[in-house]
This record gives structure tokens, sequence and C-alpha cells, in this order.
């Protein structure tokens, strides 16, 4: 289990190395108690085990056979050998072939009955006997006695120096760690504290920079595990900056669009404010002025249709549409500018509700796609008795390919292919073109593409034709056949079919 020792609000990096460094050793350190205790009672019964086996085997010696009497005689000085240990009890207990007792206390207790007896070998065994813990070391001997067992041989001796020095080894081991403990701590805080030094020293270079300091981050200073973490900031800021340089621009290219309608505005007022101005002079200043405002308002609800497409990024909602009501809807709002401009306005292609139609869109976005490319081949397509203008919107289902196209196509000028790459840039407009506009209508169409992942491309409408005309494609995937049925979009499916405005008589 973890130990939270620098449980906060805030994780620190500092504090979970730490943590996970000091936990483990935390938990070994008892571990490693009771591992060597084991070892120490290990060591500490091995010499005396042996020096217990020893004793064994001399009383083993001493066991005698005359005639069909088994004899033991201890002498007095081995005798009182046994018995010189001050700290602990040794006993001893000789058994004859037929179980009498040859020597030694008769109640120390007998190996287990199951042992099978193998002569001569001394065998160790732990035993409970008057209130207090014997190691006992014993062996059977062979005697010459007809119808005779072998003897029994056995020496008991306490414990007690045997957990002294058990102590004493775990004394020996652990007081010298109990003042090394604290020193691995102290070194480890220090060690981590050096190592993360490199962090702080990044973090005091980002503090000390200018606002406007978006330059990447060295990342030949920094350790090499961090350094994915800065090359991602890095990457970061070069998008900030790249986003910051795109709305300076964006703003300054605003200001300079909205300049020339305001400039116009304050002229024609100035004109008409003059004294002596006739009627027909400030009728046509107030017409200025209504072109002006006009042209002034197009550019605001421009930028702000950009800037709205451009602040949905996450968060889109996304329906099931069908593709083909959305592009009529877009030519039903169209109809009454194009029956103003004179231009034959219509629609080709698959019906709604026909299969391989409908898309994972959001609606109204694409119906502001759809509106911008209508309005943009409607303001840029000359029309005049002689030569009408022609704009014609379709849909085409690619069953095969699970896509759909969506193209707006006009008999105007059309759009030089070196400049086709340019046009879809805020406030650009192509050369040749008279026409008023703000320039953003396509920037909106590829950023509202881009959102949806769809593909913008144009074509001349009519190649080797002069004028060639504009062919706008929108390609979407379209969703299986399976997911298209039920389709609601907000709008009645089987609204009628948009007509074409009849061109100039």
């Amino acid at each position: 289990m973890k130990l939270n020792l620098f449980q906060r609000e805030q994780r620190s990096l500092f504090g979970e190395i730490l943590d996970w460094m000091l936990t483990p050793l935390l938990i070994v350190w008892p571990m490693t108690l009771g591992l060597t205790w084991l070892v120490a009672q290990g060591l500490a019964n091995r010499p005396y085990d042996d020096a217990l086996q020893a004793d064994a085997r001399a009383l083993a010696q001493l066991v005698q056979t005359t005639g069909n009497r088994v004899t033991f005689a201890l002498p007095t000085q081995a005798r009182d050998l046994l018995r010189a240990d001050e700290r602990d009890e040794v006993l001893y207990q000789v058994l004859g072939g037929r179980g009498e007792l040859l020597s030694g206390e008769r109640d120390l207790p007998l190996p287990a009955a199951d042992k099978v007896p193998g002569l001569g070998v001394v065998y160790m065994r732990d035993q409970d006997w008057r209130g207090s813990d014997f190691r006992v070391a014993y062996v059977w001997v062979g005697v010459a006695a007809p119808n005779a067992q072998p003897a029994l041989i056995q020496v008991a001796e306490t414990r007690e120096k045997r957990s002294e020095l058990a102590t004493e080894i775990i004394k020996g081991v652990m007081l010298p760690q109990f003042a090394v403990l604290p020193l691995l701590v102290v070194l480890v805080w220090l060690a981590l504290g050096r190592g993360i030094r490199p962090l702080h020293r990044l973090e005091d270079r980002i503090r000390q920079r200018a606002p406007d300091d978006l330059s990447p981050l060295d990342t030949q200073e920094v350790p090499l595990e961090v350094a994915p973490l800065v090359a991602s900031v890095n990457d970061l800021l070069d998008r900030l900056q790249q986003s910051m340089h795109t709305h300076k621009r964006f703003l300054t290219d605003a200001a300079h669009q909205l300049k020339t309608p305001l400039a116009g505005l304050r002229m024609q007022a100035e004109l008409a404010l003059r004294e002596g101005t006739q009627p027909d002079d400030l009728r046509q200043s107030l017409k200025q002025i209504g072109r002006s405002s006009v042209r002034a308002t197009h550019t605001v609800n421009q930028l702000l249709s950009l800037a709205r497409t451009e602040g949905q990024v996450a968060g889109l909602a996304m329906q099931r549409c069908d593709l083909a009501e959305l592009v009529q809807d877009a030519l039903a709002d169209a109809l009454p500018r194009a029956l103003e401009r004179g231009v034959d306005l219509g629609y080709e292609g698959a019906e709604p509700g026909s299969r391989g139609v409908v898309v994972h869109a959001n609606a109204t976005l694409i119906q502001e796609l759809l509106r911008n490319l209508i309005d943009n081949a409607l303001h840029y397509t000359p029309s005049t008795p002689e030569r009408p203008g022609v704009v014609t919107a379709r849909v085409l289902a690619d069953h095969f390919g699970g896509v759909v196209l969506a193209q707006v196509e006009d008999n105007g000028l059309g759009i030089p292919e070196a400049e086709r790459a340019l046009i879809f840039q805020p406030f650009y407009r192509a050369l040749g073109h008279t026409a008023e506009g703000s320039g953003l209508g396509l920037a909106i169409v590829q950023e509202i593409a881009q959102r949806h992942g769809a593909q913008v491309s144009v074509n001349d409408a009519r190649p080797g034709h002069r004028p060639p005309g504009a062919l706008f494609t929108i390609r979407l995937p379209s969703l299986p056949d399976t997911v298209e049925e039920e389709i609601d979009t907000g709008a009645d499916a089987t609204a009628p079919r948009v007509g074409r405005a009849p061109p100039l008589a």
C-alpha cells in the first residue's frame, strides 16, 4: 500500500518520487528484520548443535557390552564438563538395549516412536520439557547382547546461549541500519532535489520571458526525460505564434476593409452637409451612404461568421443531414437576389431522401457554406440581356466511393489556375473583377469544410471555353445506407424542388 507522505491538493513531482522511493524501503526494512532473525537463529544454532552432537558421540563411545549386559561408565571429570556451563543446563540420558536407564535423567522425553533408528547417526530435535525449551541431540548405538535393541544416548541443552548469540548477531546487523537509514533518507532527499533542479531552472527561464516572446525553449539544457515535454511546449508555442500572427493579419485586413466604406460614409455625409447642396446631389450622396453602409454591414457580418466558424472547434453538434435538402434550402434563400440580378438560378442532381445523400454534419454550418458558395457565384457572375448569367447547384452521390458531392457552377469569368490556392485566404479577391465584396466568403467555406473533414476544389466549369466559368466542389463522406432511414434535419423532406430564376428580359 502506498504511503501518502506528501499528500496535498496539488500533486508534487518531488513528493511523488520521494514517496515511491521511501515507501518500498519502509516496507522492506521490517521484512529484513524478520529474515535477519531467522538467519541469526540458524547461525547461532550451528556451533552449539555441533558441540551437542560431539557430546552425544562421546557418550556413545562409553557404552560397553559385557557378556549379556550393557554398561555405561561416565567418568567424574566428563560429568563435570557437561555441567560446567553457567548459563545453560546440560542433561543427558543413556538407555540400555531393553530400555533400562543406565545413567542420566530418567524422565527425559524419548524421540518420536515413528523415527527409524540409524545406528551411529546423530539426530537433532527441539523439546519442551520442564517449562523450558531444550535442544536435544540423540543417537542409537548397537549392542552385542542377544535379543537387545540399540542403546539410546540423549544430550539436552537449554537455549539461553543460542538466544543471546542470535540477539548479538541481530544487534550487529540492525543497529548500523538505524544509523544508516536516516542518512539514506537525507541522501535520497538531496539527490532528488539535485535531480529536479533543471526543472526549476526551466521554470525560471519561462518566468523571465517577455509576454510576446514565443521563441522555442532550448531542449539541450533539460534532462532527457523532460525533452519530450519541452518539445511539446515548443510545438504549442509555434502554433500559438502562428495563430497570433494570423489574428494580427486578420485584424489588420479587417480594419483596412472597413476603412474604405467608413471613409465613403464620412465623405458623402460632408458633401450632403455643404451649403447650397442641390436636391439631386443630396439624393446621390444618400444613395452612396446607403451603398457604403450595406457594404460595411456585409463585411461585419462576414467577419462575425468567420470568427464564429473558427471558434467552433470543439463541441460541434453533428447530426444526420440530407445534403440535397440543405442545398435546395440555400437556393430558396438566394432566389430573391438571383431575380434582382437577373441570374438564372437552378438545381440539378439527386432529390431529397434519395440514396447516398445523407451526411454527418452540422446543418447550420453546412447551410452557411452553401449560402456563401451560391452568393459568391451570384456576385461574380455578370448577367446581361444578351448573355444572362447562369448559376447551377447540384448534388451527386458516389455510392461506390462512399462520398456525396455538392457543386456550385456558374458561367462567369472563371478563376485562373494560379489564383485557385489563394482565393480561400481571408480578404483575397481574384484579379480582373470589379465587383465589390469583402473577400471572406470563400475563407468561411474553407473553414467550415475543414471542420467537417470535407475537401474543397475549384475548376473550370467549361474547360476550353471563353469565359470558362467556375465549378466549386465540396466532397463530403456519406453515411452508409443502413443509417439513412428516418432522416430528420429540421426541414420537410418533401419540400418542392427549387426552380430557376428567369433571365433578364
